[in-house]
């Protein structure tokens, strides 16, 4: 460690004096890393999340936008890689899963929208829907198939979500967290009810499937978004039913 210490002292000394005010608010936002929690369960450990925090502290330094997907994917595989998992980016353009990690295929989404609500998640982009037929209520059926045929490609899901807040004196505080959506929760899907919007003005109509728990509790919507992207979001998803893996709370300005 010495010597990598002394070795780090010389490469400094050549820096410009604006690369080492660089090298300065670096240094000093390693020495205040975030607020974390973690829930100590699978790869949710302590140090996991110190190291992802760094990554969330380092990005706030010089940006006032939430972490994007790219950067969120980017930061799980380094913070697994740095606590004893074996992860890896999936290739680019993959239209399933995100990262391999052990065994595992891990699918990321983020949340980060101004109407971001505590108690429940929204998915905007679930998955592409395609072209295909989408013109009555009975071809709501086959697009609901392309969900479930989709999740074939993961094994796991999760979603990292932000909640941001202006404070005085130009501050701003994040509060991030890691929240894991069970796969067997969205597969009870496939026992949901179908709805055509028939008096949207949209085309084709947009399309509800509503899933409900066995006390007629709502669990979430999928919603066929009709728009000009076409695809599957999904809304309402109450956290109840959801694993928080790990939080990091911060403030910048």
């Amino acid at each position: 460690m010495a010597d990598s210490l002394n070795d780090l002292i010389n490469r400094l000394q050549v820096l410009r004096g604006d690369q080492l005010e660089r090298v300065e608010a670096f240094v000093h936002a390693l020495l205040e890393p975030p607020d974390s929690t973690s829930s100590k369960e699978g790869f949710a450990t302590e140090p996991f999340a110190h190291r992802f925090g760094d990554a969330l502290r380092l990005h706030h330094l010089f940006s006032h936008e939430p972490f994007t997907k790219d950067k969120f994917e980017h930061a799980m595989v380094a913070a697994l890689n740095q606590t004893g998992h074996r992860a890896e980016l999936a290739r680019r353009g993959n239209p399933g899963h995100d990262l391999t990690v052990d065994t595992e295929r891990w699918s990321l989404k983020t949340q980060a929208d101004a109407s971001i609500k505590r108690d429940s998640l929204h998915i905007s982009k679930f998955m592409e829907l395609g072209r295909g037929r989408w013109e009555a209520e009975a071809d709501l059926a086959g697009l609901h198939d392309q969900m479930f045929h989709h999740m074939e490609s993961y094994d796991r899901i999760f979603s990292l979500r932000c909640f941001c807040a202006p404070l005085m004196d130009a501050f701003v505080r994040y509060e991030y967290e890691l929240v894991e959506i069970p796969k067997d929760l969205l597969l009870r899907a496939k026992d949901g009810v179908l709805r055509l919007v028939t008096t949207s003005r949209q085309t084709p109509k947009p399309g509800y499937c509503t899933v409900m728990t066995d006390k007629k509790l709502l669990l979430f919507h999928l919603y066929f978004d009709g728009g000009t992207e076409r695809k599957l979001q999904i809304k309402d998803l109450s956290k109840n039913f959801c694993l928080v893996h790990a939080t990091w709370r911060l403030i910048v300005k």
